[in-house]
């Protein structure tokens, strides 16, 4: 009996010990600063650019982490090569926003193989099961609402054109395909054109330039972003034709709501940089420390048209734009 004692009392003592060695160990593991690395797809476009302002500004207010940002500027080779960077570096964790979901694997396996503990944002990862977590607006919810008020807004009949976004961007193709979901609803609705600008505005101007001078007979035109939206319209004014095509847009920047004061554009949608920004670094810090996060976290739009511009333009100045 004194022998069972004694070998119980060793085993509990071995046990607290580790136990307290253990914790010891994960409490000491971030005495120093938790380091993120922050590699967005391209900083230098429109609504990157307030994600990136939004991010900054929400990193300043951390206590004891440090958030450092790249721009892959449209490259997937450099976006691999900084997370590469950012894996040398010894960052804690790793936040991306993959150029696209095909060409994201190579990143994710770095990760893995580094142990790095890895978020996506915006776009998920081909192999996404290999990352902490998922955070990104409901793509496929933003242009039901989107298309669904454009359909209103025309009765329910005319002809459709799509800007899309790049082909090989996922929020691109589940906001294509929520409007061709839509748009199948309404026998009196027809798809006539279909292409993309690459969420660029010049881009946008020019196709609408080229739809036009085809001759296109062309009611509404429904556009992956607001930066395409805006420059429909500068064509779409430049032919003459303002007030007679109805023109929708996503992001509500602060360009867009001023042509939606103006009454040039009919619909836009508000995707929460703020929101997306902070999820991201909350969801990074969290897989560094080793606790559980969420595997997707979904940030909803907002459906935003000329009644309520001023209340999503307050929203931006409010944060210094």
């Amino acid at each position: 009996m004194k022998k069972f004692l004694s070998m119980a009392l060793i085993t509990v003592i071995i046990m607290c010990l580790f136990t307290g060695c253990t914790q010891k160990t994960n409490a000491s593991r971030f005495t120093r600063k938790i380091k993120i690395g922050v590699c967005h797809s391209d900083f230098n476009s429109k609504y990157g650019s307030y994600l990136l302002d939004e991010m900054r500004n929400y990193s300043k207010s951390l206590k004891d982490v440090e958030v450092v940002f790249v721009d892959a500027k449209k490259n997937s080779n450099t976006q691999l090569s900084q997370v590469e960077n950012f894996i040398s570096q010894g960052v804690d964790a790793i936040v991306v926003s993959p150029l696209s979901t095909d060409s994201s694997k190579s990143i994710t396996d770095k990760a893995k193989a580094a142990n790095i503990p890895i978020i996506s944002m915006m776009l998920p990862f081909v192999n996404q099961n290999d990352a902490a977590s998922y955070i990104a607006p409901d793509s496929k919810q933003a242009g039901i609402l989107e298309m669904e008020y454009l359909a209103k807004k025309v009765n329910f009949k005319g002809n459709v054109a799509i800007m899309m976004g790049p082909l090989d961007d996922n929020a691109q193709r589940l906001r294509t395909e929520a409007y061709h979901e839509v748009i199948a609803k309404y026998p009196d609705m027809k798809i006539v054109a279909q292409q993309t600008a690459d969420w660029d505005r010049s881009r946008g101007m020019a196709l609408m330039q080229a739809w036009l001078e085809d001759g296109k007979q062309i009611d509404v035109v429904a556009c992956n972003n607001d930066e395409m939206a805006i420059g429909a319209l500068k064509a779409i004014e430049a032919a003459g034709k303002l007030g007679k095509i109805t023109v929708g847009g996503m992001d509500a920047t602060p360009d867009a709501l001023e042509y939606l004061k103006s009454g040039k554009l009919a619909v836009t949608l508000f995707q929460d940089a703020g929101k997306l920004g902070k999820y991201s670094i909350d969801a990074a810090i969290k897989a560094a420390k080793g606790e559980n996060v969420e595997k997707t976290i979904i940030v909803q739009n907002e459906l935003v048209t000329s009644e309520d511009a001023d209340k999503y333009m307050a929203k931006w100045e409010n944060r210094g734009y």
